[in-house]
């Protein structure tokens, strides 16, 4: 895993739009943002992040109106929409409202740490990447908190996909990631997917139109409140959608 340096190259320029798409997340929004001002606080990068609320009935979004009002509006922006309506399209929805140069995907959940956004920041720069993802697969990187079922789908829906569609990323369904703003444009704009094959496609197009990848190793945690939005429907889902892939690109 990269070390944090202790004087990164900043551009003043450049600014880090991070895209929270939130379903249910009351009790998990207030501590990822406050680990967002943390990291980017001692860091010293400009950021925003955007809340894009899917109409959640537990009360995210008041909770979220409380945030702005402690952190800021230039900080904190809300973007909410009446209902459940997807990731990708949440995803488009938030970069309509973006800022940044540099746009950061990542779950609301605390699945995954905002301590690793320096260092993708500066794998980034070092080789101009146009994108950079968080990997469970390779160096450091692990999972911890899910059962021995959860790990086998994850393992083998990866191993899948590598034989498959040889994507030239270590980890296709994680979902913490770095992103040139014109680049997650183009590519939100190809993908037909939804669900968590959505994440998958965003790599395979990448791919398909020669942009560069690097990778971080990160720790991925399961959820610690609120239930894992992954079911039996969600499997059927990624399969199919790796189907389609496999026979479109």
């Amino acid at each position: 895993m990269a070390s944090r340096k202790t004087s990164p190259n900043r551009d003043s320029r450049d600014k880090y739009s991070i895209l929270l798409p939130t379903y249910n997340e009351r009790e998990n929004l207030p501590l990822i943002v406050w680990l967002l001002v943390k990291y980017f606080g001692e860091s010293g990068y400009n950021y925003e992040i955007i809340v894009i609320d899917d109409g959640s009935p537990d009360g995210t979004l008041e909770v979220a109106e409380q945030l702005q009002k402690i952190y800021g509006e230039d900080k904190i922006l809300l973007r909410p929409r009446a209902t459940k309506l997807g990731l990708g399209t949440a995803y488009i929805h938030g970069i309509k409202h973006a800022t940044g140069n540099f746009i950061i995907i990542m779950d609301a959940d605390l699945s995954h740490h905002p301590k690793f956004i320096p260092e993708f920041i500066e794998k980034q720069k070092e080789g101009d990447y146009d994108l950079v993802s968080g990997t469970r697969y390779q160096g450091n990187g692990g999972v911890y908190g899910w059962d021995l079922r959860r790990k086998l789908i994850s393992r083998g829906a990866n191993f899948l996909t590598q034989v498959l569609l040889r994507p030239g990323a270590s980890d296709l369904t994680g979902s913490f990631r770095l992103y040139k703003r014109a680049v997650l444009e183009s590519l939100v704009e190809r993908c037909v997917s939804k669900g968590y094959v959505f994440q998958m496609e965003m790599i395979i197009r990448a791919r398909q139109l020669s942009y560069t990848i690097g990778e971080v190793p990160i720790s991925f945690v399961d959820r610690v409140y609120g239930e894992s939005k992954l079911g039996g429907n969600e499997i059927v889902s990624f399969v199919k959608g790796l189907i389609t892939l496999f026979a479109t690109t």
